[in-house]
């Protein structure tokens, strides 16, 4: 099929158990050429991934607290999964130094990083695979955003050097050669990445689940799985708070054209979800891709007589939140009305200058704030050739006996966002999913 990165979650590799499903998986299809691996992660639910321990760490450092006693469930951690794979390889060098630099104050990010590295170490020995360290090869800029052009140009030549390898994800360096990690979940990104670097014909990113589903869930009962999603649709699902896949793991592979499988390690004859750029194929009888709510936002309501034929109002308001470094989701209007849709965390901090700015930039009639609002997707490729879509999304909510507090539909025709109370978000997505899916 041609050549294949693939990237292995923290529950992918969180004993030897899984060390060795992982190694069959790739062992299965020589294709399989490049590994992204992350960090330890949980081997039960009370477990504790080793990313989190390794903040712990710094933290304690920070506090001036020893951390000699709690590094050690660290490298017992490492060590298990040596010995449990029977393999011949110390790495305790390696724990001495990390444990001596995070005492020593090398960073959070540093600290973090290790789970990756030392986890991938073992891997490459244990299936005979070179190690590319991803501190060689993944860059950042001196503000701390991710240099796409050098890493791929210096990426690319590393790669032709090597036949098979496996690479760190989660992390990068700066300009002066201390270690940055992307955001939590940032593997994923470091897979998309490589395979962009490598020109692959696929990105496959094996975790604990069979692929993308149509809700949550921990609220909707044994959602179905989605067979094929576009990178559009499955943005809008991650920004509502589905998290198969980080969100920013998106973008090098859709430049590049490459599709993403997600699979499940422990049941690698599923098929998964396959992310494409576009498709013209939907489900006919469902219509909707899949739906995902998220709570936490807050409306800002500006009413003001002969708003809409007063030039400027609109962009005055927005330079309001610009100069409280304030981003917004969304902006219901009417004629004599404006709302704009917040993240309340952002807000709560400036509440009071914000409304004193409203006043003083375009002397409304009234500015209101209310919290407690909850948006909702409902995302589908196929919502612009099905006649009746956004009423039987409405009705359902209705038929729920559910209060709508704002309807915001995408010029695409992509997705319907409605806004609903925080209390009503999971009988409203349980009622539209029902809608739907029979």
């Amino acid at each position: 099929m041609g050549l294949k990165v693939v990237k292995f979650g923290g529950s992918s590799l969180a004993d030897a158990e899984q060390f060795r499903k992982v190694a069959a998986i790739i062992k299965a299809d020589p294709d399989r050429r490049y590994v992204v691996a992350s960090a330890p992660g949980k081997r039960f639910s009370s477990d504790v991934k080793v990313t989190d321990m390794l903040y712990h760490c710094y933290d304690m450092v920070r506090n001036r607290e020893d951390i000699t006693d709690y590094f050690k469930q660290i490298s017992e951690r490492y060590n298990g999964i040596i010995r449990d794979l029977g393999l011949n390889f110390d790495i305790s060098g390696e724990l001495d130094y990390i444990r001596n630099a995070i005492m020593h104050h090398s960073g959070r990010d540093f600290a973090a990083s290790r789970g990756e590295y030392l986890n991938s170490l073992i891997l490459a020995k244990f299936l005979g695979f070179d190690f590319i360290d991803a501190e060689s090869v993944v860059y950042f800029r001196e503000n701390g955003v991710y240099d796409d052009e050098k890493t791929n140009e210096e990426l690319k030549k590393e790669l032709k050097n090597h036949d098979y390898a496996i690479i760190p994800g989660f992390y990068g360096v700066m300009p002066n050669g201390t270690i940055k990690t992307f955001s939590r979940g940032g593997s994923d990104i470091t897979g998309s990445i490589v395979a962009r670097a490598a020109d692959a014909t696929i990105y496959e990113n094996w975790t604990d689940v069979s692929g993308c589903l149509m809700a949550d869930p921990r609220i909707v009962d044994e959602p179905l799985p989605i067979k094929t999603i576009t990178y559009s649709e499955l943005r809008e699902l991650s920004y509502m708070g589905a998290s198969v896949l980080h969100e920013e793991a998106i973008f090098p592979v859709r430049y590049a054209g490459i599709p993403i499988n997600i699979r499940n390690t422990n049941v690698p004859t599923a098929p998964g979800t396959m992310i494409v750029s576009s498709t013209n194929e939907y489900d006919t009888e469902r219509v909707i891709t899949g739906i995902a709510g998220k709570k936490g936002f807050s409306v800002i309501t500006i009413e003001k007589d002969m708003m809409n034929s007063e030039v400027g109002f609109g962009r005055k308001i927005l330079d309001v939140l610009e100069d409280n470094d304030m981003p917004f989701e969304h902006l219901p209007s009417g004629v004599d009305t404006m709302s704009v849709v917040v993240s309340t965390s952002y807000l709560d901090a400036r509440r009071e200058r914000i409304i004193a700015s409203i006043n003083k930039r375009v002397r409304p009639d009234s500015v209101v704030i209310e919290d407690g609002l909850a948006l909702l997707a409902v995302v589908g490729r196929g919502m612009v050739k099905s006649k009746g879509t956004a009423a039987r999304v409405f009705d359902a909510i209705s038929d729920a006996d559910i209060n709508i507090r704002m309807i915001d539909q995408g010029s695409s025709e992509l997705n319907i966002i409605v806004g609903v109370e925080e209390k009503d978000l999971e009988k409203a997505l349980n009622a539209i999913y029902r809608e739907f899916v029979k």
